[in-house]
């Protein structure tokens, strides 16, 4: 009853500033496929989010208890810099910032500080629970992840609105010891629904997984295969055709494209989507896509 579903259904064409790479990584290391744990892959959207208040450590943790390896984030910045996991460009519907801060409206993420936000509560609009529970930052989360042996869909969220924010986000990532050999071969996707923050990603550290957010034409494909590694339609936008015409292109790693859809949370979905040949299905409901697909 608590399942949020994405409500962005298209593309988002951010202007995302291209900087030089910062890592040794080259163009021809190879990217991996997902590890297959399930098949396809089952990611907690934002944590096991219909379960616990989305992008907090409860919901991670929730996954992680679950025995879910792979949850799926949002990324966004303070007014101060700082980088946050939130979904929203706003704090009110998943904080008590309007308690807190009443004159502050429209309560945008960038208008507040990292020490600001740190003192809302992230958990209570969800339930009662999970009071207390605080919009970590994202190298707090990072930490959690790792502390979990969780992998990661790590999304940056409306970059379009945070000019450089790959870049920074990407040295966090390096600092926590995710883009090491190990992390990139099996542990990261990065993806956005801006193209030019995909590509963004991809020219910084080319090693990377990248997946773009949206539901480009099939004789768009080519274009996207150049910087991306997958292609993440909402399951309501795809067909067996679509997924076959996704996988018959290779991505810039010479890997086949992959896709993974969401948000996939009832099990007649489930099954439709596996039947497609999917990936990936990103789910607030872990539990009930996982039983679907080992009925099915």
């Amino acid at each position: 009853m608590y399942a949020r579903a994405a409500a962005t259904t298209a593309a988002l064409l951010g202007a995302g500033a291209l900087v030089l790479p910062t890592a040794t990584a080259t163009a021809q290391t190879p990217a991996p496929s997902a590890a297959r744990h399930d098949s396809p892959l089952v990611v907690a959207h934002r944590g096991a989010s219909a379960y616990a208040p989305e992008n907090t450590f409860a919901a991670i943790d929730k996954a992680r208890d679950m025995g879910f390896r792979w949850v799926e984030n949002d990324v966004q910045r303070t007014k101060d810099g700082e980088l946050v996991i939130v979904h929203d460009d706003t704090l009110k519907r998943t904080t008590n910032v309007e308690e807190v801060f009443p004159d502050r409206a429209p309560w945008k993420v960038a208008d507040f500080t990292a020490a600001e936000i740190a003192k809302l509560d992230a958990g209570s609009w969800f339930s009662p629970k999970y009071a207390g529970q605080r919009v970590p930052t994202l190298k707090q989360y990072m930490r959690r992840v790792s502390h979990n042996h969780q992998k990661l869909v790590f999304e940056f969220k409306k970059p379009e609105l945070y000019p450089g924010i790959e870049e920074q986000g990407l040295r966090i990532l390096r600092n926590e010891g995710w883009l090491d050999k190990h992390h990139v071969k099996s542990k990261l996707v990065i993806q956005s629904f801006s193209a030019d923050s995909v590509k963004t990603v991809h020219k910084l550290r080319p090693d990377v997984k990248t997946g773009f957010l949206g539901t480009p034409s099939v004789a768009e494909l080519p274009e996207y295969a150049r910087f991306a590694d997958q292609i993440n339609s909402t399951h309501t936008s795809i067909s067996a055709a679509y997924v076959s015409a996704i996988h018959a292109l290779k991505g810039p790693h010479g890997k086949p494209l992959e896709i993974f859809t969401w948000t996939v949370n009832d099990a007649p979905s489930a099954k439709r989507a596996a039947g497609f040949g999917v990936n990936g299905i990103i789910t607030n409901t872990p539990d009930v896509v996982r039983k679907a697909l080992r009925e099915g």
